[in-house]
């Protein structure tokens, strides 16, 4: 989901992706996913952006400023998020983050037991650099 600003001004725009976390994904004790999943979403929204700004699916370039400010766990549903920061004419710098909204609270007695997280929980968050090709004239 995009939401370009309608001022026609594209820095602000922000694209949305949501994601349940199989459990098949669990890399650590007590159903840990590792940091680089985070990343990954990161790449699929920042995909995204492009394609909606550019027609491109464009390249990542860096990231710069990851923060691993909470745990992704196996059974969580996540929000991730890509926020047009700066445009130049080929680099596009977009704010990233995870917001864990639900997570999955399975105990004996109710194995798929899950929750909605209110407020959401920040897992990740980063800023990254995406360059596109040139615009043809």
């Amino acid at each position: 989901m995009s939401d370009t600003n309608p001022a026609g001004d594209r820095v602000g725009t922000v694209v949305t992706h949501r994601r349940y976390v199989p459990y098949s994904h669990a890399h650590y004790a007590g159903n840990l996913v590792d940091g680089a999943y985070s990343l990954g979403l990161f790449g699929d929204v920042a995909t995204e952006m492009c394609i909606v700004l550019d027609g491109d699916e464009g390249l990542f370039a860096s990231y710069s400023d990851v923060q691993f400010k909470a745990p992704v766990r196996a059974g969580d549903v996540l929000e991730i998020t890509a926020t047009l920061v700066r445009e130049g004419t080929r680099s596009r710098v977009m704010d990233f983050a995870v917001h864990v909204v639900g997570r999955g609270a399975p105990t004996e007695a109710a194995p798929g037991a899950a929750e909605v997280l209110d407020p959401p929980v920040v897992a990740t968050t980063a800023t990254g650099t995406v360059v596109v090709p040139p615009a043809s004239h």
